[in-house]
């Protein structure tokens, strides 16, 4: 790549959903009236959800002014607002349906979502993928609805939601789930696990909040051992997972602890690993890091300076540039710097694959059409070339976590 050519510049990790009441057309009319009810009792949870800053989340026009001035050319689009009937958004678990009925509006109320999110992708065409939304509780409802998604252009795949210790379900490695891997393996549905939704509920105290905020990424990460210990990706081998919002520099160490113990679980005679685990390790064809090098992702939102050299154990063709826009954290509208912090002196044909060209193989996006484009909206291969300093950091910036990064002491 020449230094005047820019990158194509995909995020994997944006959020978007529709205004609250303009989910109503997308209900079947049986539920207008309870829609209706429940509307009038709908309190905003999320400060980005309010006043201008909520149009963000629906605002076409608006919203791919913001990203082309960010460099930012297409992008994946995760739900945001809430759906109708539901107690809170879908990037964190879910209070039990308290009946039959409940899980019915639930029901209507993410189809409404998907509905509405296939036709917001299909204004920009080519240059959204939308992720569709599921539940847990009726597996052949939701292969449907995965089926729905994909004859609709919602090539982003599904939105994978937790099922930790509480909320009523099976957990993640049972074969009853195995249909969804089934379908979403015949059609090349990614399944996308976004950071949030897989620990177990908690209260509203400051202390919940923070155990929260704690805790997160490791029962995010969690799955990743579901997948693997349940057989999902031994059984699906074409199957590809995405894990967003959770950072990458776990992945190393993860993935070696869990080398290591499967490794007991087979080899080590006489050992307790063995007698426990060899039942399940005795089924696996690969180490749990070569199931990850065939079929795993990584949203990276943020990723940090101190991130990036390691990303051949990561895996360069496994990482996915994010911004997370609109979120509070996102780098817009600091993302041309937060690229330059992490990526200087980094080969721009890996730049480019870890921007953008690996979501778009994983997504279905046409680089050859974005990249015209790109030409004056993606940052270039000699900006981003350029450190940046501490110094120069834009004003607000920290609010993102790709400006917080204890590597930066030293530059």
């Amino acid at each position: 790549m020449k230094a005047d050519d820019s990158y194509v510049v995909i995020s994997s990790d944006c959020h978007g959903g529709g205004e609250i009441r303009e989910y109503r057309e997308y209900l079947a009319s049986e539920y207008h009236d309870e829609f209706d009810a429940w509307v009038d009792g709908y309190q905003i949870m999320f400060s980005d959800l309010l006043g201008d800053l909520g149009k963000r989340n629906w605002d076409s026009e608006r919203r791919m002014r913001d990203l082309e001035a960010d460099g930012v050319v297409a992008e994946v689009v995760f739900p945001n607002t809430i759906p109708p009937f539901f107690p809170g958004g879908a990037l964190v678990t879910q209070v039990p349906p308290a009946d039959a009925h409940d899980l019915d509006l639930r029901w209507a109320g993410l189809q409404a979502h998907n509905r509405w999110l296939a036709d917001f992708c299909a204004r920009t065409p080519g240059r959204r993928a939308g992720v569709a939304q599921i539940l847990l509780h009726d597996v052949e409802r939701t292969v449907e609805e995965i089926r729905w998604a994909h004859a609709n252009g919602l090539r982003g795949g599904i939105l994978l939601p937790g099922a930790p210790p509480g909320v009523g379900l099976l957990p993640l490695h049972h074969r009853h789930y195995d249909p969804i891997w089934s379908v979403c393996e015949e059609l090349g549905m990614p399944v996308n696990h976004h950071g949030g939704s897989a620990g177990p509920p908690r209260g509203m105290e400051q202390e919940d909040i923070v155990m929260f905020l704690l805790e997160v990424t490791w029962w995010s990460h969690n799955v990743l051992t579901n997948l693997i210990v349940g057989g999902a990706l031994e059984r699906h081998p074409n199957l590809q997972f995405v894990f967003t919002e959770q950072g990458t520099a776990w992945v190393p160490d993860f993935l070696g602890q869990l080398d290591y113990f499967f490794d007991r679980m087979l080899n080590a005679v006489g050992s307790q690993e063995r007698e426990w685990g060899l039942p399940i390790v005795e089924k696996m064809s690969l180490k749990p890091s070569e199931y990850w090098a065939r079929q795993c992702h990584i949203g990276a939102s943020f990723i940090r300076p101190s991130e990036v050299p390691i990303r051949e154990q990561v895996g360069v063709d496994r990482i996915m540039w994010g911004s997370d826009y609109p979120h509070k954290e996102s780098s817009h509208p600091f993302s041309r710097e937060a690229i330059r912090l992490s990526f200087a002196g980094i080969d721009p044909d890996e730049v480019q694959m870890m921007l953008g060209g690996n979501a778009a193989k994983l997504y279905d996006f046409d680089l050859d059409a974005l990249r015209p484009l790109a030409a004056g909206i993606g940052p270039t291969v000699g900006e981003v070339a350029r450190p940046l300093s501490p110094a120069d950091f834009p004003e607000g910036s920290q609010k993102c976590p790709a400006f917080s990064d204890p590597m930066l002491a030293v530059l």
